[in-house]
């Protein structure tokens, strides 16, 4: 487990590549709270890939069999943390957009369309000057 990379996943590549065709841009692993897995700051957006392993996914998540207990408490703390950074990230005005795994693979455009139009969202709430 110690080799899973933490950064630049598959799912995670997919999106990026999406996005960036759609001449959205980002930055990626950006050193906020609960450091999101994309960011555009400038509208106020954060978006996190939850892998349907790591954060629980009831449909897809297969714990080991082995350390039951460990892998429990592991993956409850990961989605209690998750609950606690959405809510930091709203609370302060920020648009949060949480993909599981496979949301993404199922349906990337769907995923894209949502980053796009939040973006969008985001630019007209803001005031002009």
């Amino acid at each position: 487990m110690s080799r899973v990379g933490q950064r630049d996943t598959d799912i995670e590549l997919l999106l990026r590549q999406a996005l960036w065709r759609r001449g959205l841009r980002y930055r990626k692993n950006v050193k906020l709270i609960g450091t999101p897995d994309l960011a555009i700051k400038t509208r106020r957006l954060v978006v996190f890939v939850d892998s349907c392993f790591w954060h629980g996914c009831r449909f897809h998540c297969r714990r080991p069999k082995s350390n039951i207990l460990f892998w429990k408490s592991k993956i409850e703390r990961n989605r209690r943390r998750d609950v606690r950074v959405t809510r930091y990230y709203r609370r302060r005005g920020w648009t949060v957009l949480r993909f599981w795994e496979h949301v993404l693979r199922q349906d990337l455009d769907g995923c894209v369309r949502r980053v796009v139009h939040a973006t969008r969202q985001h630019s007209r709430l803001r005031p002009q000057h």
